[in-house]
């Protein structure tokens, strides 16, 4: 009879490379295992090999991402919404750099693109709100809101979690997404109030 897998040690194994990553430790079969109390043997069990961890890796990082996102409610205010979820965007890519490094590693296959491509949803929906409220022009397609959200969010957060710049740099976030925001559409004041209130999903109370 086969041995049940034990998810505690796939979920082990995936902390512990996700470890050795934000230490910058080379990652290789022997070190991936030592002092876990797993043999190697346990990496062909759980990930059919190391190209299947880094696969699994990748995932884990759009699996945080949206549950990151999930923690965002939905408001009256759709364009307050889309700003939130880049905020939340940047929030989680700092605290989980070593995982938002790979999640962006194309030499290697998701588990799971559709799961991946529902974090990318997030925000083509509340584009389409804010397009049905007429906050947008109804021309605007959501889909590249939604894109363009996100690459500004990339891009600043690249530069902070794992490049040379300070984290007050990402509030230049505000500035960003209210220009791209008014070009759509949306009243200059009125957008910026919305991405701001957004945009304290970044630094919640007490945090």
């Amino acid at each position: 009879m086969a041995r049940t897998k034990d998810p505690a040690v796939r979920v082990l194994l995936i902390e512990r490379a996700a470890h050795m990553l934000r230490t910058r430790e080379p990652i290789t079969l022997r070190s991936l295992v030592a002092g876990t109390g797993v043999s190697t043997m346990a990496v062909y069990t759980y990930f059919g090999g190391m190209d299947g961890l880094w696969q699994a890796l990748r995932q884990e990082g759009f699996t945080r991402l949206a549950a990151r996102f999930a923690t965002v409610a939905t408001s009256e205010d759709p364009v307050q919404d889309l700003a939130a979820l880049v905020a939340a965007y940047l929030g989680n890519a700092l605290e989980h750099p070593d995982l938002y490094r790979v999640m962006f590693d194309a030499n290697f296959d998701l588990e799971d693109l559709k799961a991946a491509d529902a974090t990318l949803e997030c925000l083509v929906q509340a584009a389409r709100r804010a397009r049905d409220l007429n906050r947008f022009r109804l021309a605007i397609e959501p889909l590249e809101v939604a894109i363009q959200s996100w690459v500004i969010g990339h891009g600043l957060v690249s530069l902070v979690a794992n490049g040379p710049l300070p984290r007050q740099t990402l509030d230049h976030g505000v500035s960003m997404l209210t220009a791209l925001f008014v070009g759509m559409g949306d009243e200059p004041d009125r957008c910026r109030s919305s991405v701001a209130n957004g945009w304290k999903q970044l630094h919640p109370p007490g945090r």
